[in-house]
C-alpha cells in the first residue's frame, strides 16, 4: 500500500540569497542561507528544503511543498510600491523579488501556510499592495532596529493576546532585529499583531489564510525558542493532512 505522507515530517521551503560567496576553492556567485533557519525547521520537527531565486515557482510546481518560510535579505525594489529609491536602499534583486513575489502568491492560492521573516514581511505587504517605509531610523529618530553591521539588535514587542502570534509566543516578546525599512501603508486584509514601543510594525497576520505569519525580527537567531517554527510545522502538516 502507498504511504500518504503522513509518516514524513513536513517539507518546509526555505527562500535563500543569491551572492557572492566563497566555499572551499571556489568564489562564485551561489545560493546561500544563514544555517540558522535550517536548524530552527529542524528542530521544529520539519524537513527544510532550500529554494533557489532562479526556480519556476507556482502551483503546478509546489504540490510537494508542504510550508514556506520567505527568508530576510536584501531590501524589496521600491518600484514595485511605486516608489523611488530612498539613498539607503539597497540594490534591487529582480530575480529574488520575482522568484519571492511568485512564491507568495503560489502559497496564497493555495493556503500554504507561510512564515515571513524580516524582508519577508515586506514581501508580503507589498504583494498584498501596501508600501514601505525605506529608513525607518528617519521615521522613529533612532538606530535601535539596525544597531550595527552584521549584529542583531534586541527589540521588546507587544502582541495581540488574540492573535495566533499572541497564542504561540504570549504578549511580550524579546526578539532579534536587524532591519532600516518597515510598515508604512499596510495592505488590505493584514492585521498588525505587534508593535516595538517605538511604534514600529513588527507582526502581521492574514486572517483569511490557515497560518500567514511574518515578523519583523528574526525568530531563527533564537536557538532556544522553536515555537514559531514548530507552529508552523504543526500547520503544515494538519494541511497536509487535510488534502
Amino acid at each position: 500500500m502507498a504511504s500518504n505522507g503522513s509518516d514524513r515530517p513536513p517539507v518546509i521551503g526555505i527562500t535563500t540569497y543569491l551572492e557572492q560567496a566563497t566555499f572551499g576553492i571556489w568564489e562564485t556567485e551561489a545560493a546561500v542561507l544563514h544555517r540558522d533557519y535550517l536548524d530552527s525547521v529542524r528542530a521544529a520537527g520539519g524537513n527544510p528544503v532550500l529554494l533557489s531565486p532562479v526556480g519556476d515557482w507556482r502551483v503546478a510546481t509546489l504540490d510537494w511543498l508542504d510550508g514556506l518560510v520567505l527568508a530576510g535579505g536584501a531590501d524589496v525594489d521600491p518600484c514595485r510600491y511605486g516608489q523611488p529609491p530612498h539613498p539607503t536602499t539597497g540594490t534591487p534583486q529582480p530575480l529574488r523579488d520575482a522568484a519571492e513575489f511568485a512564491l507568495f502568491a503560489a502559497a496564497y492560492e493555495m493556503d500554504l501556510p507561510l512564515l515571513a521573516v524580516c524582508r519577508g514581511l515586506h514581501v508580503m505587504n507589498v504583494a498584498l499592495g501596501g508600501t514601505l517605509h525605506q529608513h525607518t531610523p528617519e521615521v522613529v529618530g533612532t538606530n535601535d532596529h539596525l544597531p550595527h553591521v552584521a549584529s542583531f539588535g534586541k527589540t521588546e514587542l507587544s502582541v495581540s493576546p488574540s492573535s495566533l502570534l499572541g497564542g504561540i509566543l504570549g504578549e511580550s516578546v524579546s526578539a532579534l532585529c536587524h532591519h532600516h525599512q518597515s510598515v508604512d501603508r499596510l495592505a488590505d486584509g493584514l492585521q498588525v499583531v505587534a508593535h516595538a514601543q517605538d511604534g514600529t510594525v513588527e507582526a502581521l497576520e492574514l486572517p483569511s489564510r490557515r497560518f500567514f505569519v511574518a515578523m519583523q525580527s528574526h525568530p531563527e537567531q533564537n536557538a532556544d525558542d522553536v515555537r514559531l517554527f514548530a507552529a508552523l510545522v504543526r500547520a503544515a502538516a494538519e494541511r497536509r493532512g487535510d488534502r
